[in-house]
């Protein structure tokens, strides 16, 4: 018996687990609260819509035979009306604060348990006679309206109060003198007659209780699951700005979490760019300047990038690593990446301007190269440490056409089986110059150079 205890606990346990929100970043909550806002705006026009929709029954409805007493309905009505509006009004302008809220559900139930009480006026009955009233039922409404936002304890207050309000109308029928009216217990006498059934009554609050106390349990964990999300949702929107975009969406739309090792084979491009003198000249300044200059420069180059197809496969110090065709294939990844490299030099000079008045005083030349070839894309690292990359041919090759600029004294570089095939994929811009045979280091062999810019 011990054992089933525990299990059940450890069950409930677990249903409720909800994490810290006071732990979770402030951004997250501020979504978490901007999220309730909404939901606040949902349960003001549901409630405005169900009470326009008894407002019309009421007043275009047929009139019910015997209801000849007076009635307050209607003024309870237009003056919740009103209040509703306003509210539905305030919660577009400022966060309702909690105790707002809470004044709004007993408003709720008041007018409810008002319109309830009604009854036995406007039909000239005891007060028992409306506790068999259909009426009642709206106080599950009420109760579930609220389950829109997802915070238990304005469902906790609903039910309580109802069950409170309740029970007021039941303590008032059991305690009023008029003698056609009295408790029974048996349920033939109490649905023919005035009578009382306390036993009845009784189960209707159980009810409310029950009812309110499910969906608290439900919201709980429906929180908790709204934390998370909202918690993972910031997180991987966070981490997209230290990953390429595409790269990103694959990793968060893939079926299954990419594993180190996972590869395919695809033919693409690849693009090295480099500052010149980058590491001499930063040494002589301040690390503010150094950063500063070093994210204009980023900034341009990527601009560029993306602008044309291209995916930032890493940053190397004043490096950029890209490719074009790696995360999904492209029919034009060798023409993208030599109008990359073409714009990408005339972009960094423009922002020459604003490096030189952030501080910098060394030369300032960003020179790249692009090569295509088949290569391996995948994910390599350690189980808690992974990254996408590219490795191949085109790698080695572009980075060893980057490092041949100096020789060439050129600022954008590629050899003559990319410029092909860059051509047959419709790249038609100007080259500066073409040099048969010539020869780079670290590649055995003669290349054909095509100097870009």
């Amino acid at each position: 018996m011990t054992g089933t205890s525990d299990s059940l606990f450890k069950t409930f346990k677990a249903m409720l687990a909800s994490p810290s929100e006071s732990e979770i970043p402030a951004r997250v909550r501020a979504e978490i609260e901007r999220r309730e806002e909404i939901a606040e705006r949902a349960i003001g026009w549901t409630q405005l819509l169900l009470l326009a929709a008894f407002g019309l029954l009421v007043v275009l409805g047929a009139p019910a035979a015997g209801g000849s007493g007076k009635s307050f309905a209607p003024v309870a009505l237009l003056l919740y009306f009103a209040f509703t509006v306003f509210r539905l009004w305030l919660s577009y302008r400022i966060t309702l604060p909690t105790w707002f809220l809470v004044l709004s559900i007993l408003a709720d139930v008041t007018l409810l348990c008002a319109m309830i009480f009604s009854l036995h006026l406007q039909y000239n009955q005891p007060p028992s006679f409306y506790l068999k009233a259909p009426t009642m039922i709206y106080m599950f409404v009420f109760i579930g309206v609220r389950a829109l936002r997802f915070d238990p304890r304005f469902v906790l207050i609903t039910g309580l109060a109802s069950t409170l309000g309740w029970f007021i109308l039941v303590a008032y029928a059991v305690l009023s003198e008029q003698s056609d009216m009295y408790i029974t217990n048996n349920m033939a006498i109490y649905l023919t007659s005035n009578s009382i059934f306390v036993d009845v009554e009784l189960a209707k609050m159980l009810s409310l209780v029950g009812v309110t106390v499910v969906l608290s349990l439900a919201l709980v964990r429906a929180r908790a699951a709204l934390v998370n999300a909202v918690h993972s949702n910031a997180a991987a929107t966070d981490l997209r700005q230290f990953f390429d975009p595409a790269v990103a969406e694959t990793i968060t739309g893939s079926e299954d979490l990419p594993m180190a090792g996972r590869s395919q084979t695809r033919e693409l491009s690849v693009l090295i760019v480099d500052l010149r003198s980058f590491t001499t000249s930063a040494a002589s300044l301040s690390p503010e300047t150094v950063m500063k200059v070093l994210g204009l420069y980023q900034q341009a180059a990527v601009g560029e990038i993306e602008r044309h197809g291209g995916q930032i496969d890493k940053f190397m110090g004043d490096g950029i690593l890209a490719t074009f065709g790696a995360v999904e294939e492209s029919p034009t990844h060798a023409a993208d990446a030599l109008r990359t490299a073409v714009s990408l030099v005339a972009a960094i000079d423009a922002v020459e301007p604003e490096v030189r008045a952030a501080g910098w005083i060394g030369p300032f030349h960003a020179c790249c190269a692009a090569a295509c070839g088949t290569a391996t894309v995948g994910v390599v690292g350690a189980r808690n440490r992974l990254e996408f990359t590219v490795i191949g041919t085109p790698v080695n090759l572009a980075a060893k056409l980057e490092a041949a600029n100096k020789i060439e004294v050129s600022r954008a570089l590629t050899e003559g089986r990319t410029y092909d095939r860059a051509v047959a994929q419709g790249f038609d811009d100007k080259v500066v110059a073409f040099r048969r045979d010539r020869r780079i280091a670290g590649f055995s062999g003669t290349l054909d150079l095509v100097v870009l810019a």
